[in-house]
C-alpha cells in the first residue's frame, strides 16, 4: 500500500468515526464521553485531511484553494487508481 493510500485510509477511518459519533450524539446529546470522542476524532480527521491535501491535492471540490489554476483535475480519479 502506497503512502497516499495509507493516508487516504486514515482520512476515511477518522471521517467514519466522526460521522458515527455524531449520529450517536443525536440521540445522546448529554453524553460527555461521546462528545470527547467526537472532538478527538474530528481534530484527527481535520489534521489528516490537511496533510493529505498539502501532499496530494484536494480531497473534495470544496477544498480546492488554488486561486491561479484549477488543480482539482491534477489528481487521478478514483477509477484511475484501481487501474494502476
Amino acid at each position: 500500500m502506497s503512502d497516499r493510500q495509507k493516508l487516504l485510509k486514515k482520512v476515511q477511518m477518522y471521517s467514519f468515526a466522526v460521522t458515527d459519533s455524531a449520529m450517536f450524539l443525536d440521540s445522546h446529546p448529554d453524553c460527555a464521553e461521546a462528545l470527547a470522542y467526537y472532538n478527538k476524532y474530528k481534530k484527527l480527521c481535520e489534521e489528516a485531511k490537511k496533510q493529505f491535501e498539502q501532499t496530494y491535492g484536494p480531497l473534495t471540490i470544496e477544498s480546492e484553494q488554488n486561486d491561479t489554476r484549477w488543480a482539482w483535475v491534477d489528481a487521478p480519479f478514483p477509477w484511475e487508481l484501481a487501474a494502476n
